[in-house]
């Protein structure tokens, strides 16, 4: 059974549609694209490692 990404981008983002990247979620896999590129390559990370990276984004840290 093949199953349909659903693609969002962050209400941060303007209207014209650059310089963005798209998530799409499921259970186990967080994928992310650049939405100027939404055929080309793409991210998959956890949700334990997409939830890192979006407190440290927020925070301003970096991992060390």
């Amino acid at each position: 059974m093949t199953s349909t990404l659903r693609w969002f981008k962050s209400s941060y983002s303007n209207d014209s549609g650059g310089d963005c990247v798209e998530v799409a979620t499921c259970p186990h896999t967080i994928h992310i694209r650049d939405s100027k590129n939404p055929t080309g390559p793409r991210l998959s990370v956890s949700p334990t490692a997409w939830a890192d990276f979006l407190g440290h984004s927020t925070t301003g840290t970096s991992g060390t």
